[in-house]
């Protein structure tokens, strides 16, 4: 039995054979999961873009919608925590997937080890302008506002502005590397034993004294996942299974 943790497929980035490489491997990820039969942490932005209106989804990601549910279906349970890509998640992976989301922060303990998940936009101190952003976006009224759109105006309009944003970002998070490794350590100073953190699509493992840090890196080009069981935790890449 173990608890899997990955992040960052920004799934609908890419070219058509990109994707399907992702869809395939995330489909192999998931069969891991079931034959050790118990949890899957997804830590954010598994879409580039995700929006619910109340009676529409965007309908390019059904492939792996279905894998989702197949996972819950087989027992394991689910968590999802949004990401600066998928914050806009609504009721539906919930209702209709069976999958516990969580709104930026998951705390929770396995194996007997205590973890703080996060998926991590705007940790560095000097990341203020997109502290700022991420409250506009996120406002109740400005969502309601949004989804006044129709979808076939409001959802290209947004994936545009998604990939903006990742490129921007992009080129910004490599110089966050220090400062994402002192959050974590000031968590493990308030007790907990392993932080996990997501956004920077960059593979961390970090041991120290009291803990562990480690980043998900992502499921674009690493394709790595954190695999805690009882055996400990590592940080492993799917290509190498």
């Amino acid at each position: 039995m173990a608890l899997y943790i990955f992040s960052d497929a920004h799934l609908g980035c890419g070219t058509t054979d990109q994707e399907t490489t992702k869809v395939a491997k995330i489909g192999r990820l998931f069969d891991l999961v079931k034959v050790d039969r118990d949890r899957l942490v997804i830590l954010g932005d598994l879409f580039d873009f995700w929006f619910e209106y109340k009676r529409a989804i965007p309908k390019e990601h059904h492939d792996v919608l279905f894998m989702l549910r197949d996972v819950v279906k087989s027992g394991l349970r689910v968590d999802y925590v949004s990401g600066n890509h998928d914050f806009w998640m609504d009721d539906f992976f919930e209702t209709q997937l069976g999958v516990h989301v969580h709104r930026d922060i998951l705390e929770t303990e396995y194996c007997g080890k205590k973890l703080h998940l996060i998926h991590g936009d705007g940790l560095a101190p000097a990341d203020r302008g997109y502290r700022i952003l991420k409250r506009i976006l996120r406002n109740r009224f400005n969502i309601w506002c949004y989804r006044k759109l129709p979808p076939d105006w409001a959802i290209p309009l947004a994936r545009f502005v998604s990939g903006s944003s990742r490129d921007y970002t992009s080129k910004r998070d490599h110089t966050f590397v220090p400062d994402y490794e002192k959050y974590a350590k000031g968590k493990l100073d308030e007790g907990f034993d392993i932080v996990v953190i997501a956004h920077l699509h960059i593979p961390v493992l970090s041991e120290f004294d009291n803990g562990v840090y480690v980043n998900t890196g992502d499921f674009i080009k690493h394709f790595s996942y954190v695999k805690l069981n009882e055996s400990g935790l590592s940080l492993e890449y799917l290509d190498s299974d």
